[in-house]
C-alpha cells in the first residue's frame, strides 16, 4: 500500500506527521510489516524524534542552525551553490547530515515508536513550501 501526504511548511523547523502515518499503518489493515518513509525533497528530511518536550525540537533547530548558518555567514564564504538565496546550500548540507527515508516496524497494525517518539518533516528552507511525503507499507 502506498499513500502521499502533503505537508505545509511555513518555515524552518520540525513538523510533526506522526498521525497521518498511523492512520495510515491503521487503514492499511497490515499487521506486521515495515513503514517507509521517504521525502521527496533535497532541501528537507526526516526525524523521529521527541514529541513531549517543544524545547527538544527548538534546540535540534537552534544547534542545526548554528552548524550549517545562512551562506551570507563570514563561515560560508566557501559555498558556491546559492541559486536560491543564503539558505540554498546550507538547506542541502542539513538534509544531507540527517536522512530522507526511515523504517518503522509495524507490530499488532502499529508503528513501534517509543513512547515519545514522534516522526517529523525536518524543514530547512526560510520560505514556506508544500513538502511530499510518501508512505509505503510492505510485508
Amino acid at each position: 500500500m502506498l499513500n502521499t501526504l502533503s505537508i505545509s511548511t511555513s518555515g524552518p523547523g520540525l513538523y510533526e506527521f506522526t498521525r497521518q502515518a498511523s492512520r495510515f499503518v491503521a487503514d492499511s489493515g497490515a499487521s506486521e510489516g515495515l513503514l517507509t518513509v521517504f521525502v521527496r525533497h533535497t532541501s528537507c528530511s526526516l526525524l523521529i524524534q521527541e514529541n513531549a518536550d517543544p524545547d527538544v525540537q527548538t534546540d535540534l533547530h537552534n544547534f542545526f542552525k548554528r552548524l550549517v548558518p545562512h551562506s551570507d555567514d563570514p563561515s560560508m564564504g566557501w559555498i558556491i551553490h546559492d541559486a536560491e538565496g543564503p539558505d540554498d546550500m546550507p538547506a542541502h548540507i542539513k538534509a544531507a547530515l540527517t536522512q530522507t527515508s526511515i523504517g518503522i516496524p509495524v507490530s499488532d497494525g502499529r508503528m513501534m515508536l517509543g513512547t515519545w517518539q514522534g516522526l517529523y518533516l525536518f524543514e530547512h528552507r526560510d520560505r514556506p513550501h508544500e513538502r511530499q511525503v510518501v508512505l509505503h507499507i510492505g510485508g
